[in-house]
């Protein structure tokens, strides 16, 4: 049943909250109506302790600083894990700590991810990924199956594919903490067409790392100044700000697209463009746009790379491109007819168009990828501006980082850091 949550409630209204027409999904975040349709500054106080992140369940949650401080903490933990002895003290800093990882819909990258992430931290996890083995196939809610959960585990962490699910759960442990019981944080890891928080984190981390322009080789020589100087990007500038990001594939349900965008919204003068099939399901959805209005983010809805945004065209423009694969696990046999006549090829890259972009302009993709799609083919992947399997590397240890901060463990691994790689050469000239 595909509704908005308004019409949920009339259906449930409507015919009952006992009828059999109304499934246990909707019987369920019927529950939390009231805070589920709130404006998102609304609920973000009721998903933190002090400043500290208690739920992770949308992207708005995090700010430019907290954003600044996660960075900086993954790339602590990047440094720390290089050697045997910061390993020791990574993997010997939560080891009393458990996670469940709850996993009803299907995914490879980011459940490997945060059970790495867990793992480098030394927290013991444990899984379910098929419902068929566990009480819902008794009539057991999903609700109850949390509470369970969280009788066992210090955290759990979940994917699923029912839009606001992780949300409602959130609320739940609210409730459960304020009658004295046992809670637990909840951190979303996907939740139906909703969003994706913790891959906009990574996907921001991954532009944070890209943007600050670093030069491994020569410290003393950015790779900024050599773009300005012989590249002639005279006005380009280091950090996020200031920046045209590029969104091409399935916008309106992609969740990794929406998360991400809210993020960038945050950033001062950006500008992002959309480019989609004129299809109502692949455009950008009605909300997101009434969104980024409201933040005053300036945003352009294009059907190809070759529309022009200031003049130039979109795959000349951008700084950074964010690629996604048409979602068909979602398509209906409509939505198959309506493809008819659609040139797709337009919203895949190419190695030509991929010359036409900056120099500097990573390449960043969600995945999977779709083989038969094609949105980014093989023989890109050697490109250096090619950041994906980066991308997701990154995730790890961002998603570490998050973790540290939930349990109150980033100062410690600050001050190890600091202990560690305080010395430093003194030379006299």
């Amino acid at each position: 049943m595909t509704c908005s949550l308004t019409s949920r409630r009339a259906v449930c209204d409507k015919v009952g909250m006992s009828s059999p027409t109304v499934s246990q999904d909707d019987r369920d975040l019927a529950q939390y109506a009231a805070l589920l349709d709130r404006p998102v500054r609304a609920k973000v106080n009721e998903f933190q302790r002090g400043e500290r992140l208690r739920h992770v369940i949308f992207s708005g949650q995090f700010s430019p600083p907290l954003l600044e401080s996660l960075a900086e903490t993954a790339d602590m933990i990047r440094l720390l894990s290089k050697s045997r002895q910061g390993q020791d003290f990574l993997i010997n800093l939560l080891p009393h700590k458990r996670a469940m990882l709850y996993f009803t819909q299907p995914s490879t990258r980011t459940f490997l991810s945060f059970m790495s992430a867990c793992q480098i931290l030394g927290i013991t996890c444990n899984e379910v990924r098929d419902p068929s083995t566990s009480s819902e196939t008794k009539g057991e809610t999903r609700f109850d199956s949390i509470r369970m959960f969280s009788s066992y585990f210090d955290l759990i962490i979940m994917r699923s594919p029912i839009a606001r699910l992780a949300e409602s759960c959130a609320y739940l442990m609210n409730q459960v903490e304020r009658s004295g019981q046992r809670a637990v944080p909840i951190v979303n890891a996907g939740s139906g067409a909703d969003e994706h928080p913790t891959q906009a984190l990574l996907d921001i981390y991954t532009l944070q790392r890209t943007f600050n322009f670093e030069n491994p080789q020569n410290a003393q020589h950015s790779r900024l100044d050599e773009l300005r100087k012989s590249q002639g990007y005279v006005d380009l500038t280091k950090g996020l700000s200031g920046k045209t990001y590029g969104f091409c594939g399935d916008i309106g349900r992609g969740r990794t697209v929406r998360s991400l965008a809210m993020l960038l919204a945050q950033i001062p003068n950006v500008q992002l463009v959309f480019v989609a099939p004129q299809l109502p399901k692949l455009m950008m959805r009605d909300d997101l746009r009434e969104r980024l209005r409201d933040r005053g983010v300036t945003f352009y809805e294009v059907d190809s790379f070759e529309a022009e945004v200031d003049g130039q065209p979109v795959i000349e423009r951008i700084d950074a491109l964010y690629m996604t694969r048409v979602q068909k696990e979602h398509d209906t046999p409509a939505d198959t007819a309506s493809y008819a006549g659609i040139d797709f090829t337009r919203y895949c890259l190419s190695p030509e168009l991929v010359k036409r972009m900056r120099s500097y302009a990573p390449i960043l993709h969600p995945f999977p990828r779709d083989q038969h799609f094609g949105e980014i083919p093989p023989e890109i992947d050697a490109d250096p501006r090619a950041m994906y399997f980066r991308q997701a590397r990154n995730g790890m240890w961002i998603r570490a980082a998050l973790l540290a901060h939930i349990f109150d463990a980033d100062n410690q691994i600050q001050r190890e850091f600091r202990h560690e790689f305080h010395e430093r050469h003194r030379y006299v000239e």
